[in-house]
């Protein structure tokens, strides 16, 4: 679990909380009708922008910015300085019987083994990390899409509540608490994009670039096989993906 993001989740909706209570009329932000708005509202439009499978799709992307195992890029260049060490004393052939865990570094040592070109190698690789980019973004923009569409729902709530309000001036007593549930919808739309639809679109976006960046060192430390490189020259080569302080001191 992101414990980064939980803190943040309960940080935000901690402080709103707060200060709702602090006031001392904390049923008073409480309206069902303005809930439906702002939050039916903004689904309704999320299907009409993106596909339902996509829509869909983005729930389970959604759980991300909380369940998420951060890979090591250590572990990944220690992996490839290994395979390096093998190919060198042995073969690249033998490199077949090593277990690899992750899918996309398997699929590139086993088209080095079965004698691909660096090219193509390469290639397949690079076309498999662009069609990621591209899935995540498609995720990333659902969650923009909706942080857009929630404060303008709450606006919508809004003027529908105003326009209530202004059919019943003949009573001023009801004028206060009308004007409050009006209200309400825009600051229910303004929480739902700030605390949680934009921050996730921002997360999963530096979840895809951490992701971007892992699959990048595998495509150079694949190719520093096929060309035969010296485990320490690849390893030195990998690290320089990393910013200093992530670098391992040798």
């Amino acid at each position: 679990m992101d414990i980064a993001t939980l803190i943040g989740l309960l940080g935000a909706f901690g402080l709103v909380l707060t200060a709702i209570f602090m006031g001392g009329n904390a049923a008073g932000f409480i309206d069902i009708p303005s809930v439906a708005v702002v939050i039916g509202g903004t689904f309704a439009v999320t299907f009409v922008m993106f596909p339902l499978s996509v829509v869909i799709g983005t729930i389970k992307v959604g759980l991300k910015t909380l369940l998420f195992k951060s890979n090591d890029p250590q572990e990944i260049i220690r992996l490839i300085s290994s395979l390096a060490d093998t190919a060198r004393k042995q073969s690249l052939v033998s490199l077949e019987k090593v277990p690899i865990e992750d899918p996309f570094l398997k699929k590139g040592v086993m088209l080095v083994v079965d004698g691909s070109s660096e090219t193509l190698v390469r290639s397949v690789m690079e076309i498999e990390l662009e069609f990621m980019k591209q899935r995540h973004r498609q995720g990333q923009s659902v969650f923009r899409g909706m942080g857009t569409m929630a404060p303008a729902f709450g606006m919508i709530g809004t003027l529908i509540g105003l326009v209530n309000m202004l059919s019943n001036l003949s009573d001023p007593s009801s004028i206060g608490p009308a004007m409050a549930v009006a209200l309400l919808t825009t600051f229910y739309g303004a929480v739902l994009a700030n605390c949680v639809f934009l921050p996730m679109a921002t997360k999963l976006e530096e979840r895809s670039a951490e992701d971007c960046l892992f699959m990048q060192i595998m495509i150079e430390g694949v190719a520093s096989l096929q060309r035969g490189d010296h485990p320490s020259v690849v390893r030195e080569k990998l690290q320089a993906f990393l910013a200093p302080a992530m670098r391992e001191q040798t």
